[in-house]
């Protein structure tokens, strides 16, 4: 398990991240500027049923927790919150 000091050496709350969020249920692309423009892909797996991922950039940490409490008011429950590593990061993020 990683330090404290490794994670403030790499994350902050005003700094931008990559996510993959997670939630169960069917979510509609028309969504995306709703969820900071966030990518929408939704599967069917045997074990969770639909799931919706989002995966893109926030600005920062208080951008991440508007995501999160859209998620929370569409009832859909949130399966995972994910930083992708920063070789995964897109540019402009």
């Amino acid at each position: 398990m990683p330090t404290k000091k490794h994670w403030e050496k790499h994350f902050s709350l005003e700094a931008p991240g990559q996510y993959r969020i997670c939630v169960q249920g069917r979510l509609d692309a028309d969504l995306s500027d709703r969820l900071a423009g966030m990518h929408i892909q939704t599967t069917s797996e045997a074990d969770a049923g639909t799931v919706s991922a989002l995966e893109g950039g926030v600005r920062d940490q208080a951008e991440l927790v508007g995501v999160l409490n859209s998620l929370y008011e569409l009832h859909l429950p949130i399966l995972s919150v994910e930083i992708l590593e920063k070789e995964r990061r897109g540019k402009g993020v």
